[in-house]
């Protein structure tokens, strides 16, 4: 190798080494503040392979809790959601996660459907960056940019986030070099308690029909799991706002029975499955609590078992390891959150009590 090589070589490696810490350091970090951002990327840090995948926006990862669901069962599962997830960035995380591991079951929240295009870059961010650069998140960036963005911005991301300087926190620094779990295997756990009273009614809509896109993108997903020998199960979760119209119930009900796919609607389950809107949502009912998610995530055990003949891992040590330490995050972030919220219950009116878990 001769010297002028090695000069060209050392200056490449300074660059890219100069770059990735630039781009580390100027990304959002999404673990003291919109959380969310981070689920997509954990995936990535799972240890054991899962019996049931579950996939959507944030009736999915606000609601579904796959601790609850080992406690009951021994049945591994992961939420890979995100905030204003649309159809065909499911597809494409679906897919990523059908190329890595086989599930039993893929579980496909619908709400989705009834959004046509991504509004909000934010939102695609706080999907798509977090994938492993792959074809995967090139078809997710693809099929869901807005005009504005660019797909070179998603696979250098420095070309968007250049201008961060003047808005780095001490978050930024402090997870430059590796950042903390942020769910609970893919859900977001919250303890609070706000009623959902007085939920407004649907107004009627002009057109009840979904997007041409959407269905092309549910209906990919179905070719997928036949591909890959995985079930496929459509929920709308039980959560009463955004309002669920009918007509859009009938248009899933319509797919399921043309493509031979199951659905279950939630909403119609909610007293079966013990849900009392009072006491299991803590925002009026966009979401579960995780009271109300246990025992939807309880529910969803039971179903797993019953309907679909899902076995648990009970005495593999591999399996019974990692839940053992998942457990023991999640119940520790339970009792924290509760111990806030009753510390900010007791505090004097406007004196904060703590912040956010």
């Amino acid at each position: 190798m001769t010297a002028k090589l090695t000069k060209i070589l050392i200056k490449t490696a300074v660059f890219l080494a100069l770059l990735s810490l630039c781009t580390g350091l100027l990304m959002p970090k999404y673990v003291e503040s919109l959380e969310e951002g981070s689920f997509i990327a954990e995936y990535y840090r799972e240890e054991v392979p899962h019996d049931v995948l579950f996939v959507g926006d944030c009736e999915a990862y606000g609601n579904f809790s796959p601790a609850a669901i080992w406690q009951r069962s021994g049945i591994s599962s992961f939420v890979r959601g995100s905030a204003q997830q649309l159809i065909p960035q499911t597809y494409w995380l679906a897919a990523e996660m059908l190329e890595r591991e086989t599930p039993k079951l893929l579980v496909v929240n619908v709400l989705a459907m009834t959004e046509p295009e991504q509004t909000n870059e934010a939102y695609n961010r706080m999907t798509v960056d977090g994938m492993r650069l792959s074809k995967y998140k090139i078809g997710a960036a693809l099929a869901s940019m807005t005009e504005e963005e660019s797909l070179s911005s998603y696979l250098v991301p420095l070309l968007r986030f250049h201008s961060r300087w003047s808005e780095l926190s001490s978050e930024d620094f402090r997870y430059l070099f590796g950042k903390p779990l942020v769910s609970h295997s893919g859900y977001l756990l919250e303890t609070g308690v706000k009623p959902a009273e007085n939920v407004p009614k649907g107004r009627p809509l002009g057109d009840y029909s979904f997007s041409g896109k959407n269905l092309e993108y549910l209906g990919r997903i179905a070719d997928l799991c036949e591909e890959k020998g995985v079930r496929l199960l459509l929920v709308k979760a039980p959560t009463v706002y955004p309002y669920w119209y009918p007509q859009w119930d009938e248009n899933v009900k319509s797919f399921a029975a043309e493509r031979g796919v199951d659905y279950i609607n939630l909403l119609e389950l909610s007293d079966e499955i013990g849900l009392d809107m009072m006491t299991d949502t803590y925002d009026a009912g966009l979401h579960l609590n995780v009271s109300g998610a246990e025992k939807l995530s309880f529910w969803f055990a039971d179903m797993l078992k019953e309907r679909y003949g899902l076995e648990g891992h009970a005495g593999d040590p591999a399996y019974e390891a990692a839940w053992a330490e998942k457990l023991g995050r999640y119940e520790a972030a339970k009792a924290a959150g509760y111990a806030a919220q009753g510390a900010a219950e007791a505090a004097p009116a406007g004196q904060p009590a703590g912040g956010k878990i």
